[in-house]
């Protein structure tokens, strides 16, 4: 399956520098991912919403068994060995956050939100890990896959906030003085402002040590994942050095995009790990 132009730079530029055996699942991942997404879109009724992803619940289940009856599936679930499917399990987990997002549920602790993204990254990272590393190790696999979803909500925080989904906990929102609906009007306060910049910093540094955590043939083997967690990183210094102002749907210089993950896929391939940087280069 060939990577789809409507798929965001980071899911296509880990596509192309994934290895060749990892390009059609994460191509239908990525795909099965929007498809689900696709059921709470704003606008969709709540009947049909809540009847697609109850569909694609049983399917995600499926896919794991090896009955799949949808063709994204069915081609995910041949990537896998029989012996291997059982890293599929957690796909239904696609299905819980978007019905999270569905119901604009809060988070109202760190707790919630880091199992909202969990599900996440076992469902979409730890599949492909298992592709590549059978028996490496699977904390860090689940630490840079939650990373990795939170710093993309945390990249849409005012949009997200304006369709109603509040991405921090309100405990942290309370601890830095910020009220929820401040996310969706920015410039923000300085406490919220401080507290958004404190989580890109955290997940930046997250993500360059899962990464790290990773030997030297794994940071080879998992190097599409590499080159996703390298542009997340900028983008994310990029979004800090904006603030107090959020940051836009398509950044202006996406366009260099490319060369970075040129970068990243060779210094995964040299396991020489996740550069993290504080700048806005």
């Amino acid at each position: 399956m060939p990577v789809r132009p409507e798929w965001p730079a980071t899911r296509a530029l880990a596509w192309l520098y994934s290895p060749a055996a990892q390009r059609a699942p994460l191509a239908a991942l990525c795909t099965i991912e929007q498809e689900i997404g696709a059921s709470v879109r704003p606008g969709l009724d709540h009947q049909v919403a809540h009847a697609r992803l109850a569909w694609w619940r049983e399917e995600c289940r499926r896919c794991a068994q090896g009955t799949s009856e949808h063709p994204l599936t069915r081609e995910l679930a041949a990537a896998f060995a029989p012996q291997a499917r059982a890293a599929l399990a957690a796909l239904p987990g696609l299905v819980d956050t978007a019905v999270w997002d569905l119901a604009a549920a809060t988070f109202e602790t760190r707790r919630e939100l880091d199992a909202y993204c969990e599900r996440w990254s076992a469902a979409m990272i730890e599949p492909l890990g298992c592709l590549a590393a059978p028996d490496g190790p699977a904390a860090p696999l689940r630490a840079l896959g939650r990373s990795l979803r939170e710093l993309e909500m945390l990249l849409t925080l005012a949009p997200d906030a304006r369709a109603g989904r509040l991405r921090l906990p309100l405990e942290e929102l309370a601890q830095a003085g910020a009220r929820p609906e401040e996310l969706a009007r920015p410039p923000w306060s300085a406490g919220l402002t401080a507290l958004v910049g404190a989580r890109h910093r955290a997940l930046r540094t997250g993500l360059a040590a899962s990464v790290a955590a990773f030997g030297g043939a794994q940071q080879a083997a998992l190097r599409g994942l590499v080159v996703w967690a390298a542009l997340a990183t900028h983008a994310s210094a990029r979004a800090q050095a904006r603030l107090p102002e959020a940051g836009r749907a398509r950044d202006a210089r996406a366009w260099s995009d490319g060369w970075r993950a040129w970068r990243a896929a060779r210094r995964a391939s040299a396991g020489r790990g996740l550069a993290v940087t504080d700048r806005s280069a």
